[in-house]
């Protein structure tokens, strides 16, 4: 997995490619963490992300979670296969999805 982060004052935009699994998860929530002091606005790009795994799941949910506290999430451009994947978990009501 790959991705890109940008800010732009208090907005980060964090691009996702491939696949996000336990292999990867921990590198992403240790960058996350550490860049999210500050942050209003988070926002995920998932057009090019081709797969989710639970712990992927469990990031995403743990950034919602704080992201309350000092702002707002949103899931962008999630394509059909991870969309599927939101659909069977549930986690299209818990997520903030655009």
């Amino acid at each position: 997995m790959e991705f890109e982060k940008t800010q732009d004052g208090s907005v980060l935009k964090v691009s996702l490619v491939g696949e996000l699994d336990s292999m990867n998860t921990p590198e992403l929530e240790e960058k996350l963490i550490k860049e999210i002091d500050g942050v209003k606005e988070l926002i995920f790009d998932l057009d090019k992300l081709e797969y989710i795994s639970s712990a992927g799941l469990r990031v995403l949910l743990q950034m919602q979670k704080t992201m309350k506290s000092q702002g707002s999430m949103v899931i962008r451009n999630t394509n059909e296969d991870v969309m599927d994947i939101f659909k069977v978990t549930g986690f299209i009501r818990l997520l903030n999805l655009e």
